[in-house]
């Protein structure tokens, strides 16, 4: 499974910006999909999720209501709309891919199996 994120940049605060994640490969019977971010000098956190068979979403509290991730199945991508950026959402965000996956991993990093490289989104004061 090889997975291919884009879509960051350099924004101010309350800017929005979707983050894309294209997925290929094995991704037959993925059980979800995610998005997860590391600011610097900090661990790797849990951001949003997406059980792929029913759609059902989850969300880090610090992000819930100002990003939502979706799907694509025509496309095997994965988005994250994110809105009312703040200069803490700072961090490469990766996508990841969970063949499988739990339900009460799914906001954890061992949760999934493969990792993409990771896109840096940079929100300016």
């Amino acid at each position: 499974v090889q997975l291919q994120a884009s879509g960051g940049g350099l924004v101010q605060a309350g800017d929005s910006l979707r983050l894309s994640c294209a997925a290929s490969g094995r991704t037959f019977g993925r059980r979800a999909m995610g998005w997860f971010r590391q600011a610097p000098g900090k661990e790797r956190d849990f951001v949003a999720a997406i059980w792929w068979s029913a759609g059902s979403t989850y969300y880090a509290d610090a992000v819930k209501g100002r990003f939502t991730i979706s799907r694509d199945n025509s496309k095997n991508t994965v988005y994250l709309q994110m809105n009312s950026l703040k200069p803490e959402d700072t961090a490469v965000y990766y996508c990841a891919v969970g063949i499988s996956t739990i339900l009460s991993e799914v906001g954890a990093s061992r949760g999934y199996n493969y990792w993409g490289q990771g896109t840096l989104v940079t929100v300016s004061s």
